[in-house]
């Protein structure tokens, strides 16, 4: 099995990762939450606080706190009850119920599960799963986990300074009974999109996290009772009271590198029963190799970006973009000139969350053609570049995820921009234009599934990343981090459109190659990751009630 063959056909080839003889059982899905038994449970309060505008001070969270915090993260929200549509030669109409959260996810599947290390007053030490189902946190293992846990973050970590810590797992069956093995593509961008609610919620909580995406992979499984080929953690998130909290320290000579297997012998083994519903589930053989060959054993393994690596192979990609002559229209030697417009200054957005999030919408068919203003998408873009500066093991200090990956953007009928397709850069806080024109039609027939009517869409924004997926800095490991950073950024667009009262939808089911073309990425050893249409849109229909005291 080419693991090489497999990230090419993820992104490029997508029929070849679905076997053809793959039927969904749909009387047989998954729940799309763990619900583990006979295990001691604790209630969190329900009196859940209806708006979040303020940005907090750091503080120490109480139960009642910490249980707010983890609702706005990853609760269930609201149960919705939607119409599909009229059958031909039925009266009536198809009913869908979705139990919604304010973290969006691919066929709203939620395929990751969020598990926690917790010194907190009211709760034993320990560590527990976040039952979203029932609002209330499970008991998996009693006891001090500090020392154990910053040996599998490779000692690069005072868990004694930290009141906890948040694992962020997928759950492979929650999405391969529906998507097969293309379902590896989605785990990451899920679980990149729920990173960033929960950066943007802990600001509102005065919580301050740091983002670990490497760690001891088979040590964070034993300690959470977890089976690798069928559920893995992708981020480890610790929680600080302290603004000034330094996260990232360096291994000193005289510490061991410890190896996943000796961390786990110090530990006893648990296996707590969960229940999930599936009778059958099916194996996925490229997704579990795939998973397990990005898995880093030893402390060793852990890579970090040169200062400055990103600025230089930005610069680049730069030179090796087709935009030779600035300030120039035209077509040149077959490629499209470009053109700078400057976006004007506008303030950060200050909005409530909880609002946005619950404001926060999906259009499918739904999008209606409306104007644009230029502040609208200045504000629109300032946002998603300024909010996504977050603290991670990467480098080793806070950088905006935009030093890796970038945003490229279709536009028609924005108020005083040409048609055409564009690169943002942000450190200029200015759009580029690589190819002029509408390309709605374009981007229309290349869709998979056409469940959105591009032509009612001002905005069809791209996330684009290296084309290496950053493979040769983290192996196969840089995949998933891509993907993970490509959903973080997808979260922050949405709210920020969601507080200008814009909808965004996420998608996959589009032709990766085509868009490709458009924004003439092969030059620049790029490709796209997701493609997020944007705009005003009509309310659906739908009975909505929500999940709060």
């Amino acid at each position: 099995m080419n693991l090489d063959e497999f990230v090419h056909q993820l992104q490029k080839d997508t029929d070849k990762v679905r076997p053809p003889d793959w039927e969904v059982d749909w009387a047989d899905a998954p729940l799309p939450y763990k619900l583990y038994r006979g295990l001691p449970a604790y209630p969190l309060s329900a009196a859940i606080p209806l708006n979040l505008e303020k940005r907090a001070e750091p503080a120490l969270p109480d139960l009642c706190k910490l249980g707010h915090f983890l609702w706005y993260v990853f609760g269930l929200t609201q149960f919705s009850e939607s119409l599909l549509g009229s059958r031909s030669g039925e009266q009536g109409a198809d009913a869908i119920w979705l139990r919604r959260r304010f973290a969006p996810s691919g066929g709203a599947l939620y395929p990751n599960e969020l598990y926690l290390y917790l010194k907190t007053a009211g709760l034993p030490i320990g560590v527990y799963h976040y039952d979203a189902a029932h609002h209330r946190l499970v008991l998996l293992r009693e006891g001090l986990m500090d020392c154990y846990l910053a040996r599998a973050l490779g000692h690069r970590s005072d868990l004694s300074a930290c009141f906890g810590a948040v694992f962020l797992s997928v759950h492979f069956w929650k999405n391969v009974y529906k998507y097969s093995c293309f379902a590896y593509r989605l785990h990451g961008l899920d679980t990149g999109v729920v990173i960033g609610q929960l950066l943007e919620t802990a600001e509102r909580f005065g919580f301050v996290p740091g983002v670990y995406l490497q760690f001891l992979d088979r040590a964070i499984h034993h300690l959470l009772g977890l089976k690798g080929e069928e559920e893995s953690v992708y981020a480890v998130i610790p929680l600080s009271s302290s603004p000034s909290r330094t996260w990232f320290s360096v291994r000193r000579k005289h510490e061991n590198i410890d190896s996943a297997a000796e961390l786990c012998r110090e530990l006893p083994a648990i296996q707590p029963k969960h229940y999930g519903r599936s009778r059958t589930i099916k194996e996925c053989r490229k997704l579990v190799k795939m998973n397990e060959a990005s898995w880093q054993d030893t402390a060793a393994a852990f890579r970090m970006f040169k200062r400055g690596m990103e600025r230089r192979e930005a610069a680049v990609h730069q030179a090796s973009a087709p935009t030779p002559a600035p300030k120039a229209k035209g077509n040149i030697g077959g490629v499209m000139a470009e053109e700078r417009v400057e976006l004007p200054v506008v303030e950060r957005l200050s909005y409530d969350l909880a609002a946005a999030c619950r404001r926060r919408s999906s259009p499918d068919l739904d999008f209606v053609m409306r104007p644009v203003s230029l502040r609208q998408l200045a504000a629109l873009l300032q946002e998603a570049a300024a909010s996504l500066v977050y603290a991670h093991d990467l480098n080793g200090s806070p950088e905006s995820v935009l030093s890796r990956i970038s945003i490229y953007g279709c536009l028609k009928g924005v108020e005083g921009v040409a048609d055409g397709a564009y690169q943002y850069d942000p450190a200029a806080h200015a759009l580029t234009l690589l190819r002029p024109g509408d390309h709605r039609l374009w981007l229309q027939q290349g869709m998979t599934w056409h469940n959105v009517n591009l032509s009612q869409v001002p905005l069809c924004l791209h996330v684009v990343g290296d084309k290496d997926h950053l493979m040769n800095t983290f192996g196969y490991r840089g995949y998933r981090i891509q993907q993970m950073e490509a959903g973080m950024l997808v979260q922050r667009l949405l709210l920020a459109a969601s507080a200008l009262g814009l909808g965004g939808h996420p998608l996959l089911g589009y032709d990766v190659n085509l868009v490709d073309e458009i924004y003439f990425l092969a030059r620049q050893r790029k490709t796209s990751l997701i493609q997020v249409p944007i705009g005003a849109y009509r309310p659906r229909l739908r009975l909505t009630g929500g999940l709060h005291g």
